[in-house]
């Protein structure tokens, strides 16, 4: 199992440098194809069922302005994969919303990178809950990173929160190309004994022998914790230097609204390392 394909999301943001020096980080580690995608902001089916803007300059005038934007993400995206060399890259500029949009190209993909939302640097193309709806409806792994970051490094040390659920066991399974590459690689389980029989006679012990076969070490951090799972989690990211984060996303899609478990939601809200997430 590897990533050959990595699609990763750019707009105009603050951000949007971090994610892609990331991107091909990663992309160059796997010898992976990298596709940067930005998005106009406007939702597809808008263009698909009405002559948008016929006759209106100012609606005209408001789309070129976003079709601008996109294009000039996707020239910084071009620039940075020329400094630092990559060969195998591709730009695509879609006249989509980021969730329909990048959630389209995801289905094609093995790993989608995506930034945490920055409520002080609100995007014309993104969705408030756009880290959410693409956790919950891509279909594959999604790698979100922090708009403010305390990490030096990326993947050295990695922590899992595991808690033996159907969407933790996707995301470990979905991280493992990147855990193959970690020199530590710690499973934390909190309160595990209210996890009833998730863990077994002894937590941690089940998934040590699955991810030894997959040729991954681990050692078990367990953490007792009274102030809610995903403050606990990022106080023992913390405490243990970890630069990466793999975990289950818990949640699902009502229409436009995305109903996020409590966990889910705090670490999206305050995480300050990249953290991989599937569900």
């Amino acid at each position: 199992m590897t990533y050959k394909t990595i699609l990763v999301h750019v707009d105009e943001s603050k951000n949007s440098l971090k994610r892609t020096q990331l991107a091909h980080q990663i992309a160059s580690q796997f010898d992976a194809h990298l596709t940067g995608i930005a998005l106009t902001g406007i939702s597809r089916y808008i263009f698909e069922s009405t002559d948008l803007g016929v006759g209106d300059p100012n609606i005209m005038l408001h789309l070129s302005a976003l079709r601008e934007r996109a294009e000039k993400a996707i020239e910084h995206f071009k620039q940075t994969s020329a400094g630092l060399g990559i060969a195998t890259t591709e730009c695509l500029i879609a006249n989509d919303e980021a969730n329909g949009g990048l959630g389209l190209r995801a289905r094609y993909s093995d790993l989608i990178i995506i930034g945490q939302t920055n409520r002080d640097e609100p995007s014309p193309s993104v969705m408030s809950d756009f880290p959410e709806f693409m956790v919950v409806n891509s279909g594959r792994p999604v790698l979100v990173v922090p708009h403010s970051s305390e990490a030096q490094s990326f993947g050295e040390n990695t922590v899992i929160a595991w808690d033996g659920s159907r969407e933790a066991a996707r995301a470990l399974t979905d991280a493992i190309p990147l855990l193959r590459l970690s020199k530590s690689v710690q499973v934390l389980i909190i309160n595990p004994e209210k996890q009833g029989e998730a863990h077994g006679e002894e937590p941690g012990a089940d998934i040590a022998l699955y991810l030894a076969r997959h040729g991954i070490k681990i050692e078990v951090a367990t953490r007792f914790g009274t102030h809610g799972t995903g403050a606990t989690i990022l106080a023992a990211c913390k405490e243990l230097g970890a630069d990466l984060l793999v975990m289950g996303g818990y949640g699902h899609s009502r229409f436009r609204e995305m109903i996020m478990g409590g966990t889910t939601r705090t670490i999206l809200e305050k995480m300050t390392i990249p953290v991989l997430m599937s569900h």
